[in-house]
């Protein structure tokens, strides 16, 4: 048909529309934080699963504060964690970008401030805190230490059991001064972790054991990160948020449900280096053993009074320590910001297997990466994401600038021979078959195809995904500025008219908040709209105009910086559209035939 290339870019577009605007909608939680829901912690440890050597468990906490409790129970947990955070000696962590503590009662990291997020664009908002205390409102923790091994010749209390009180050799942890933490058992057995930290979130921890005594003992070497309750996620297709890690080179994605669901609660595998994690969208804890031992890992849900306490821990193979000698490994603890190059710089220096796919770059990361390093790369010079963006798609419309070319030259050619197809459907409007027949041959004579009207629609459906895709996960876009009104490219476009901008104290329904950049970018689809050969049965024209309106609201939505692009890669699009037009002399916009251009 005439219109068979429009009527698939709408069907096309539609389904794209349509099913983002669902799931964000639908799916999307609240922006993040550190809390999670209200649970009751269990009053004494949970029972650990068997299987591999049993982890030390966690200490009583209380209840969780959530939005419907509101600022009084939010101030209780605070106050539940000051006084979790005063009850147990601590090292201090001072570096540039970290801030918090170690509990020298079990060996816990589980007191851990972003110095450089906050929760909101707000700059007084609170900092994000990764790490709670063990015995506060909801404690998230990483640990190190040793459990025993088969055969063990060792007498009871030989390894440090949950409670144990380490000794520090210093009061302070920085990049500049590591910290030793001691514990020696009664028959002589006597352990350290060294603990050295970067200038950004990789901690280095050195497991060193040495018998003193008179008899030899079998230690397994572990580490842990302990999550009570679950967080609440995104539960969005294109965002994994839950347990993670990388064995033998493999990616394995595991959701909170996943682990609940699994038999006995737990899921084990073995790998040579690796690590595990836990991963929220924009915050990872995660776990590097020595990239050339083998360990046995396992994800796990110790349930105890309709808590869900998620570990990600791994265990080492087994050491035979003889009396007088020692043993160390060495392994890292990375928590923080999942900042791309950082990460990435991380797998190359520190050689951790594929630390880079920490960050979900979905199925399309042959796209979605190079897009978001062009992205970082023009921010670099230009110092705003919102026009490295901009000058992102100018790159993209000239690597597809012949494609688009051909498919305007042929938009133009539909458009001129849009008379003489009104004529065929009103000689053979009853005949179809003989209207098909005259139809094709017209698009034979004049050398237009219909379909080549899509072509540059198709290149732009895998652009969208991954910029979208761009624009949700990376750190990088959380809270980015362009300019004006827009503080964050990764938020919706909330500067509605509907409210007179803010004027009116009343927030409006969400299918209410229209902001200015989805009513540019409904203009420019409109104005787009009108250089395409029109539909001749009027129904389908009519529908047709409605589409920037439909497409508007869709988009209010997404994140502004993709609405953005949207409306910018449509201004381009109109110009060169329009150029090609008037150098054939198509008619523009339903006016006079233009002269054609002097192509010589």
């Amino acid at each position: 048909m005439d219109n068979k290339n429009l009527i698939l870019a709408v069907v096309l577009s539609t389904i794209i529309m349509v099913g983002f605007q669902w799931y964000y909608g639908s799916h999307v939680a609240p922006p993040e934080t550190s809390n999670v829901p209200a649970q009751q912690i269990p009053p004494t440890a949970p029972q650990e699963q068997p299987g591999l050597p049993v982890v030390p468990g966690s200490t009583p906490a209380g209840q969780l504060p959530t939005a419907a409790q509101g600022a009084p129970a939010a101030a209780q947990a605070l106050m539940q964690d000051a006084q979790a955070l005063a009850n147990a000696p601590r090292v201090k962590i001072d570096s540039p970008r970290l801030s918090g503590t170690i509990n020298l009662i079990g060996a816990r990291f589980d007191d851990l401030t972003l110095k450089n997020y906050r929760e909101t664009v707000d700059p007084t908002s609170p900092q994000i805190r990764l790490l709670l205390p063990d015995g506060g409102a909801n404690p998230y923790y990483a640990q190190f230490g040793w459990v025993p091994g088969a055969g063990n010749t060792a007498q009871a209390g030989d390894v440090p059991p949950a409670n144990a009180r380490w000794t520090a050799n210093k009061e302070t942890l920085t990049p500049d001064s590591p910290v030793t933490l001691t514990w020696t058992s009664p028959n002589g057995l006597r352990y350290a972790l060294t603990i050295s930290l970067d200038a950004n979130y990789m901690f280095t921890i050195a497991q060193k054991v040495e018998n003193t005594g008179t008899a030899p003992v079998s230690l397994h070497p572990y580490a842990r990160l302990r999550r009570t309750g679950t967080p609440h996620t995104a539960d969005f297709y294109i965002l994994h948020e839950g347990l993670l890690g990388v064995f033998d080179g493999v990616l394995q994605e595991v959701h909170y449900k996943d682990v609940r669901e699994a038999k006995d609660k737990v899921m084990t595998k073995s790998s040579t280096g690796g690590w595990i994690g836990i991963t929220d969208k924009y915050w990872l804890t995660a776990l590097a053993p020595d990239q050339n031992t083998k360990v046995n890992t396992r994800f796990a849900d110790f349930q105890a009074n309709n808590v869900d306490n998620y570990q990600a821990d791994f265990v080492e193979n087994q050491i035979d320590v003889a009396p007088g000698a020692s043993s160390e490994t060495t392994g890292r603890f990375f928590a923080g910001a999942k900042e791309a190059q950082l990460i990435m710089d991380y797998r190359d220096r520190l050689n951790i297997t594929r630390f880079d796919l920490a960050i979900d770059w979905g199925w399309f990361e042959f796209l979605t990466k190079p897009l978001f390093l062009a992205i970082v790369f023009f921010h670099n010079y230009l110092g705003n994401m919102g026009l490295a963006i901009l000058l992102v798609t100018v790159i993209l419309k000239l690597l597809f600038f012949p494609l688009a070319n051909k498919s305007y030259r042929a938009m133009a050619k539909m458009k001129e021979v849009q008379p003489e197809m009104m004529k065929l459907r009103e000689r053979f409007g009853e005949d179809k078959a003989r209207l098909n027949q005259e139809m094709m041959n017209l698009y034979k004579t004049k050398k237009v195809n219909p379909a080549s009207g899509c072509l540059p629609i198709l290149p732009q459906i895998p652009v969208f995904f991954a910029l979208y895709k761009v624009l949700f996960v990376t750190i990088e876009m959380r809270h980015a500025p362009f300019f004006g009104w827009v503080h964050d490219l990764s938020a919706p476009d909330d500067f509605t008219f509907v409210n007179l901008f803010g004027l009116i104290p009343w927030t409006p329904p969400d299918f209410l908040l229209i902001g200015i950049w989805p009513l540019i970018m409904g203009v420019t689809m409109f104005m787009q709209q009108k250089l395409n050969p029109p539909p001749p049965d009027p129904v389908q024209a009519k529908i047709f105009n409605f589409l920037p309106i439909i497409f508007t609201f869709m988009l209010a939505r997404f994140p502004v910086g993709l609405v953005i692009y949207w409306a910018w890669n449509n201004s381009l699009s109109i110009l060169q559209q329009y150029i090609i037009m008037r150098r054939a002399g198509v008619p523009i916009g339903g006016g006079k035939t233009p002269t054609p251009a002097n192509k010589n």
